[in-house]
């Protein structure tokens, strides 16, 4: 780990994470961590030696242009920035790809990191590509290293069962690094899976908020996901065969959705407003 910049004793810090690649349907997770690190102004303060991690023909650097002539490289890695809330929490935001190798390695140097830092909980970010029909809510669903953790978020617990990313791996090894973690999965439109996918990030950052107990500002968010869900509509309308798939899954997402859940979900959207008007944001 190549630390950037000192950091002062933190606040009752929490790591929030996500990682670019198999994890990260629709960029829909690590489009959160870019909301985050840009809303919380946060600073650098680390980053991985990217030597150890990646294989630059599988995960290649970047060339940039500068001024239209000076070139720059950006290699790819995982950096970690520091943002102090407006509530006096401190957040540690982690910005990664996905290593080409090593992973266990990669996981005790995080790990290394949260212990020095005093971290004591992490939230996990990620995005997977369902049946899910794109003009409902967002389904979202999480794991966590305390069971109870995910009935008090209100979460659907996550039942995936197969091959597993490097959330899969870190959450593992947090859990066993007695942290306690917590995993949250956006469920993106598999017939649109191409980035971006605000509906998607929108979802995941609500749910950050009720993890922190924060209201975090949404800027364009909401109106870039009513913009999303109305282009699909319109791709939708041109080919019968999407619009007819798209309506199956409706009805199936509707057959399978409880009315106790729909009426928690009103619920936690009602409370989400109630804060957010208290903190003086939008209701969007």
């Amino acid at each position: 780990m190549v630390e950037l910049e000192s950091v002062p004793e933190l606040v009752d810090p929490v790591l929030v994470a996500a990682f670019e690649g198999w994890n990260d349907a629709g960029e829909a997770a690590s489009g959160v961590i870019q909301h985050l690190e840009s809303t919380w102004d946060a600073v650098p303060i680390a980053e991985v030696d990217p030597d150890d991690y990646y294989d630059f023909q599988v995960t290649r650097p970047i060339v940039e242009m500068t001024d239209g002539e000076t070139r720059g490289i950006t290699w790819p890695t995982t950096r970690v920035s520091w943002a102090r809330l407006p509530t006096g929490r401190d957040v540690v935001l982690v910005h990664g790809i996905e290593p080409n190798m090593r992973w266990r390695s990669f996981c005790r140097e995080l790990i290394g990191l949260t212990l020095e830092l005093g971290i004591r909980d992490v939230v996990l970010l990620g995005a997977l590509l369902a049946d899910a029909p794109h003009t409902r809510p967002v389904p979202v669903t999480g794991a966590a290293s305390d069971a109870g953790l995910v009935n008090t978020l209100h979460l659907e617990p996550a039942r995936y069962e197969g091959p597993t990313g490097i959330l899969g791996v870190l959450q593992d090894a947090y859990a066993k690094a007695d942290l306690s973690t917590v995993s949250l999965w956006a469920a993106v439109p598999h017939y649109v899976a191409q980035p971006p996918s605000p509906k998607a990030t929108l979802a995941l950052l609500r749910r950050v908020e009720d993890v922190l107990d924060v209201t975090v500002p949404l800027g364009e968010l909401p109106e870039e996901a009513r913009a999303w869900e109305n282009g699909v509509n319109e791709l939708a309308e041109e080919d019968s065969e999407v619009a007819e798939y798209v309506r199956t899954l409706e009805e199936q997402k509707d057959a399978t959705e409880l009315p106790e859940a729909s009426g928690d979900a009103i619920a936690r959207e009602f409370e989400r407003y109630l804060r957010r008007r208290d903190a003086g944001g939008r209701s969007d």
